[in-house]
């Protein structure tokens, strides 16, 4: 098993007695310098035997919390991971185990616990508090937004040294405990990186009231809704194809978000060459197609580094803004969770719609005309719960999402599932009881709701609400 370093990341194996090669060569200096412990995943019964009698050595026999032992049954979830300090002897001196907290399904709510160190390992090493950053950046890294940990009172200093956060107190095995928490900023990280910069930058610009921060823009006068996105350049450079079909449907997105019907598309296509340019202008028919949207023109230039652009048009007479919420309004998710990670962007981009249908995709993207909801938004790079914030933000509300009644694929964790691109997602406000969207194979559901106030708090099955988003996304205000 490769050890797992501080940040996460997984280390090259260890050569077998790299001490022994090290003294033969002479070099004392580095022997002198290496490290008095490693840190790793357990690896087979006898490391976790050695774990399990370090804390029976520590628990049981010299604190006195446990009569016998200090197995439970996180002890015999499977999804129980359990991370181990090393010594050069490779003799187990410590020991952390975190997993989710109940026997239900992943719901990105894990618990860190069991924190051990051998009584003669203790001391200026700090083996203990390198196994507390090991189990964070575990955490982080299988798709965790609340990790928790119940820790003794006399550690509460080392783990806020550690950057933990105190929650409250509490009482385990009659002994005073602290629960503590570490902050998880993903989410807040995302909308901040794609968005924050946005109110600042386009205060100049004045979007017509009523539709701030909108998908998508009305035309003075008329029943036509203009949109706009651009690809990410990288994407238009490795993943030609796919860029296309992306440009077609985040357009399409922003259209059906605000309940309109796609009319034609205007492309802005720059490659190194004819060969790159023609990769993603057939992506980009291949999705016009399956949408059923006419390409009407555009403009191509050959030679220069790559880049791609589309503008919608769409038309009606009754657009739905993102800024329509209200506190009481009930929160609902519709989401296509058929599909799969697009190879080369696991954890980032669902693609839930190249395999679709075309009676399929337009099913989805026509269900926001047919519910005429009072908000709605099609869920962006900035993830869902970043996208909530924009619409909170444009109703001058905050959201509250239930995090277990989020609709999710399998395949995906929910720190993933909340901040990736999902392919197709509605995030839509309207009154309690209000039909959900009828939107073909996609699934939807309640899972919160908009209050006084502002940003976005995800709520646990236990009722605790952590901050997702502190305060508004954009910085460009009401609707």
């Amino acid at each position: 098993m490769s050890a797992v370093n501080l940040d996460g990341s997984v280390a090259a194996p260890a050569v077998d007695d790299p001490q022994d090669i090290l003294a033969l060569l002479g070099d004392r200096s580095t022997l002198a310098r290496r490290p008095a412990f490693r840190i790793e995943e357990a690896d087979g019964t006898a490391d976790m035997a050695a774990y399990r009698e370090l804390r029976r050595a520590a628990f049981v026999q010299e604190q006195g919390l446990f009569a016998h032992h200090d197995l439970d049954d996180r002890d015999t979830d499977p999804r129980t991971v359990v991370l181990v300090a090393k010594d050069p002897e490779n003799a187990v001196v410590g020991g952390v185990r975190l997993g989710p907290v109940d026997d239900g399904p992943d719901l990105g709510w894990w618990q860190g616990g069991r924190l051990v160190v051998a009584r003669r390992a203790r001391g200026p090493h700090g083996i203990g508090a390198a196994l507390v950053r090991a189990a964070c950046a575990r955490a982080e890294a299988e798709g965790v937004l609340r990790f928790d940990a119940t820790v003794q009172a006399r550690n509460e200093v080392l783990f806020r040294r550690l950057g933990w956060q105190r929650v409250r107190d509490t009482t385990v095995a009659g002994v005073p405990h602290v629960l503590m928490r570490w902050p998880i900023g993903r989410v807040a990280t995302l909308a901040a990186a794609t968005k924050s910069a946005l109110g600042p930058l386009l205060t100049a610009l004045a979007p017509p009231r009523g539709f701030v921060g909108d998908d998508g823009a009305p035309v003075p006068g008329t029943d036509v809704i203009a949109a706009c996105d651009a690809i990410v350049p990288s994407m238009v450079e490795r993943d030609p194809e796919w860029a296309g079909w992306c440009a077609v449907l985040v357009n399409v997105n922003d259209l059906a978000a605000m309940g309109a019907a796609p009319l034609g598309l205007l492309d802005a296509v720059g490659a190194r060459d004819a060969a790159h340019a023609a990769r993603v202008l057939a992506g980009l028919a291949r999705a016009a197609q399956a949408y059923d949207i006419p390409v009407l023109g555009g403009h191509t230039q050959l030679g220069v580094p790559a880049a791609l652009s589309v503008t919608a048009l769409g038309r009606t007479d009754r657009p739905v803004p993102g800024g329509g919420g209200l506190p009481g309004h009930a929160l609902r998710l519709t989401a296509d969770l058929g599909g799969r990670w697009r190879p080369g962007y696991r954890g980032r981009q669902w693609d839930s719609t190249s395999h679709r249908r075309g009676d399929e995709l337009r099913t989805m993207t026509g269900a926001v005309a047919a519910a005429r909801p009072a908000a709605a938004k099609d869920v962006s790079m900035a993830g869902i719960a970043g996208t909530l914030g924009m619409l909170a933000e444009a109703g001058g509300c905050r959201a509250v999402l239930d995090v277990a009644a989020v609709p999710r694929p399998g395949g995906a964790t929910v720190g993933d599932w909340f901040t990736c691109f999902p392919g197709f997602a509605m995030l839509t406000a309207d009154e309690p009881g209000a039909p959900p969207l009828p939107a073909g194979p996609a699934t939807g559901a309640v899972c919160g709701e908009l209050i006084e106030g502002e940003g976005v708090g995800l709520r646990w099955p236990d009722g605790e609400i952590t901050e997702a988003v502190m305060s508004t996304v954009t910085g460009m205000g009401t609707a």
